[in-house]
C-alpha cells in the first residue's frame, strides 16, 4: 500500500519504518525541516535500538522517504496515519491542536477515498473530532473513513513491540476500512481486535492507567515493607507467581516517567471528570507517583545529616534504559530537589546526556559511573542501564568520599553492598545495616 505517516517522533518513525520494511511505500511527514533533513540523510533524531538500520535499509530500497510536504504525501497515499503529539494542558486535558492541524491538512489534500488512522494517544471522541475537521475543510466531496489504531510500543523496545505486538486494536465504523487495516497488518500474523472507534480509544488509556496504578500500588506496598521489615523484592516475587496478577510491573522504584503514563493518567482523570465521574483511584495513583522523588531526597537528607555542600552522583538520566528520552524523567525531579537543598550534582548516562544538558545545564556531566563516583558523598542509581549492572563496585567505593548509596531501582544486593563498605539503601527492603528501615520508611 501507499502510506503517509504524519509526525516523525517515536511512534511515527517506528511505524513508518516497519511498514516500509513489510514492503509498503511510505512517506514520513514532519513540519520540522531540520528533522526531515536529518532523516533524509539517514540520521535519526531519536535513539532507539535497531531503528537506524531499518531506516537506512528502506531508504536505500526506495520504500521510505521523508518530506515536509504533507499535501503531496497525502494525495499519493491510500492510508494516512496521524502520529503527532498530544501534550497535556495545565488542566490535564490533552492538547489536540497538532491532531487538528494534521486533520485540516489531510482535508485540503483529499483527492479520493482514504483511510485516516489515529495512532496518537487521544481522548475518547477524537475520531469524531477528526472527522468533523476534515468535513469542514475538505475541498472535494470525497469519501473517507477514520480509524483508531492505538500504539502500544515501549521506548527502548519499540521495534520489537511493533513487529511482535501482543495485540493490534482496530477501531472502525466501516467494515471496508477495518479490513484494509487488517490487510496492512496481516504480514505480522498477530492477534487483532476489531472494535468501534470509542472502545479502541478507551483501550489505550485504560491499559496505561492500569499499568501506572500497578506501579504505584507496588511503591505503596514498598513503603509498608520498609516500616515492618519486609523485603519488597520477595513480596513481588510471591505475588507474581499468581497468574491472576503476573510478574510484570511489580518492581518497586522511583515511579513511572516518560511521555505516556503520566500524560495519559491525567487525561483519563480529565475525561472522567468531564462525564461526571471522580476517578479517585487514579488520582491517588498519580499522587503516589508524584511523591517518589521528594521522598528519596528526604531520606537522603535524613541519612546524611545535611545535603548542603554534599557531592551527589546520579547514575542514569533517561526515564528508562535504552532510550535518550528525558520527558518526565525522575532524574530531573531528583536533581532539582537536590540542588534546591544545596547539593552539588554530578551525573552520567550512556545516551541521554545531550538531551539532559538542555534541561539541566548547571550540573556536572561525567563520561561514566566511575567518574561520577570519584569524590562523591553519595550515589543515586536512577536508571537501570545494563552497564551499571556489572560495575566494579569495589573500585566505585574506593573513589567515593563517603559511602552512601541510594539504589532507586533495587539493582544491587544489600548484603553484598554492605560487605563492600557501602551504607546502602534500597527501596522497600532491608538496608545495609540489616534493620527494617529501607529507603522510604514510615515516620
Amino acid at each position: 500500500m501507499n502510506i503517509a505517516v504524519i509526525g516523525m517522533g517515536y511512534v511515527g518513525l517506528v511505524t513508518g519504518a516497519v511498514f516500509a520494511d513489510l514492503g509498503n511505500d511510505v512517506i514520513g511527514v514532519d513540519k520540522d525541516g531540520g528533522r526531515v533533513a536529518m532523516l533524509q540523510q539517514g540520521k535519526l533524531p531519536i535513539y532507539e535500538p535497531g531503528l537506524e538500520e531499518v531506516v537506512h535499509h528502506n531508504i536505500s530500497e526506495g520504500r521510505l522517504q521523508f518530506t515536509q510536504d504533507i499535501l503531496k504525501a497525502v494525495s499519493v497515499s491510500d492510508v494516512v496515519f496521524i502520529c503527532v503529539g498530544t501534550p497535556p494542558r495545565e488542566t490535564g486535558e490533552s492538547d489536540l491542536s497538532q491532531v487538528e492541524g494534521a486533520a485540516q491538512a489531510i482535508a485540503e489534500a483529499l483527492n479520493g477515498y482514504k483511510i485516516i488512522v489515529n495512532k496518537s494517544t487521544v481522548p475518547v471522541g477524537t475520531g469524531d473530532f477528526v472527522r468533523d475537521v476534515i468535513i469542514r475543510h475538505r475541498k472535494k466531496e470525497v469519501e473517507f473513513d477514520v480509524v483508531s489504531n492505538p500504539e502500544f510500543l515501549r521506548e527502548g523496545s519499540a521495534l520489537t513491540d511493533t513487529l511482535y505486538p501482543e495485540r493490534i486494536v482496530i477501531g472502525a465504523s466501516s467494515q471496508t476500512a477495518a479490513m484494509r487495516i487488517v490487510e496492512l497488518y496481516a504480514p505480522l500474523e498477530r492477534p487483532m481486535l476489531i472494535t468501534d472507534v470509542y472502545s479502541a480509544e478507551m483501550i489505550k488509556y485504560s491499559s496505561n492507567a492500569f499499568l501506572s496504578m500497578k506501579i504505584s500500588f507496588m511503591n505503596a506496598i514498598a513503603n509498608i515493607c520498609e516500616a515492618v521489615g519486609a523485603d519488597i523484592t520477595q513480596v513481588a516475587k510471591g505475588m507474581g507467581y499468581d497468574s491472576r496478577i503476573g510478574s510484570a510491573f511489580l518492581g518497586a522504584g522511583l515511579g513511572y516517567g516518560g511521555s505516556c503514563f503520566g500524560k495519559d493518567c491525567h487525561s483519563l482523570v480529565h475525561i472522567a471528570s468531564r462525564y461526571g465521574y471522580d476517578f479517585k483511584l487514579l488520582k491517588d495513583s498519580i499522587r503516589i507517583n508524584d511523591e517518589r522523588a521528594v521522598r528519596l531526597v528526604d531520606r537522603m537528607e535524613e541519612e546524611m545529616g545535611s545535603l548542603e555542600g554534599a557531592v551527589v552522583g546520579i547514575m542514569g538520566l533517561a526515564f528508562k534504559p535504552n532510550t535518550d528520552d528525558m520527558r518526565d524523567a525522575k532524574s530531573v525531579e531528583i536533581i532539582r530537589e537536590l540542588v534546591k537543598r544545596g547539593a552539588q550534582v554530578k551525573a552520567c548516562d550512556p545516551v541521554a546526556t545531550q538531551n539532559a544538558k538542555a534541561i539541566l545545564p548547571d550540573i556536572t556531566y561525567c563520561k561514566n559511573a566511575y567518574e561520577v563516583a570519584e569524590g562523591s558523598d553519595a550515589l543515586v542509581l536512577v536508571t537501570e542501564w545494563n552497564e551499571f549492572k556489572q560495575l566494579n563496585l569495589k573500585r566505585v567505593r574506593e573513589t567515593m568520599r563517603k559511602p552512601f548509596f541510594f539504589d532507586g531501582r533495587n539493582l544491587y544486593e544489600p548484603s553484598r553492598m554492605k560487605r563492600l563498605g557501602f551504607c546502602y539503601h534500597g527501596i522497600g527492603r532491608q538496608n545495609s545495616n540489616g534493620n527494617g528501615n529501607g529507603l522510604f520508611h514510615g515516620k
